[in-house]
């Protein structure tokens, strides 16, 4: 397990509420206000009444100064690798830069939407390849001081114009969870970001054992990869399992994450309404912190 040596880091995935589009603005300037770390939105353009993420993302910061932004997480297959480095390296400028980048290979269940809106239909094998590839695509296409070429199987470079960041880095997230997406992670991605209901807490230890292999054997310390959490919290539920329950008792859970774990960054899921967002600043976050720094 790695040890806990990142800044703690608390945010919301933002979701809008059907028929309401635009409340996400709403809700990240809320975030912001409220002292949360990190807004993100997913990246789902095949569902009814969704807007475009990337255009959304550019509107947020626009409408905040502070808070960093992550997309969580990019739809490869609907989004070209070299298309996807030239839009985040414009949303590194426009926010300052406080934009990351999550990128997804393409969930299963998702391949007929996909196909549906023209996109390729990959086996499980074929898109970790084609993820691999479009890291190494983007990346080339960050460097200023080149053009960038690339070959591979799903995507190639020729003499390609690059597309130089304001800030000079943009982390690259990874949403993974079979053995060789958790590879990939370790050998070549800045962070990891699961979510708390197909990565249970049980599951983090065996993950983070194949992300760390993966670094060591690529020569990368596994301790510099972070690790985020995608977290559904129930404040109101009858039951008493994993993040239901009071705000201390969900603290303490998110505590227990960060240090046994390495969880630096936990990320309240399908964030729909102003009134959840607060209550898990103001009464989470600052216990969570506490346990964590504190004691």
């Amino acid at each position: 397990v790695p040890p806990y040596t990142h800044p703690l880091h608390f945010g919301a995935l933002l979701e809008a509420p059907p028929g309401r589009p635009l409340d996400v603005l709403r809700l990240a300037e809320r975030a912001e206000v409220s002292g949360l770390d990190v807004v993100s939105l997913p990246d789902h353009p095949y569902w009814a009444q969704r807007l475009d993420t990337f255009t959304l993302m550019s509107a947020i910061a626009q409408r905040t100064r502070r808070i960093r932004l992550l997309c969580n997480v990019a739809n490869l297959p609907l989004r070209p690798p070299a298309q996807l480095a030239r839009v985040s390296a414009t949303l590194d400028w426009i926010s300052k830069g406080r934009f990351d980048l999550g990128i997804g290979a393409g969930a299963q269940p998702l391949w007929d939407r996909i196909v549906a809106e023209g996109g390729p239909r990959l086996s499980a094998g074929e898109s970790v390849d084609a993820l691999e590839e479009a890291i190494h695509v983007i990346r080339r296409l960050w460097n200023p001081n080149t053009k960038a070429n690339f070959r591979g199987n799903h995507y190639r470079l020729r003499d390609a114009e690059p597309s130089p960041l304001a800030s000079g880095r943009i982390d690259i997230w990874l949403g993974a969870y079979r053995p060789r997406m958790l590879g990939l992670v370790g050998r070549l991605a800045d962070g990891w970001i699961p979510s708390s209901f197909a990565c249970s807490p049980a599951d983090l230890a065996a993950a983070n054992d194949l992300i760390d292999a993966a670094a060591e054997e690529a020569g990368r310390a596994p301790h510099s990869i972070r690790r985020g959490y995608n977290i559904a919290v129930d404040f109101d539920a009858s039951e008493r399992g994993f993040l239901q329950g009071p705000p201390h008792k969900i603290a303490k859970e998110l505590a227990e994450l960060s240090l046994a774990r390495g969880i630096s960054m936990h990320l309240l899921y399908r964030v729909e309404s102003v009134d959840v967002l607060s209550r898990f600043a103001e009464e989470v976050v600052p216990a969570a912190r506490e346990m964590v720094y504190v004691g």
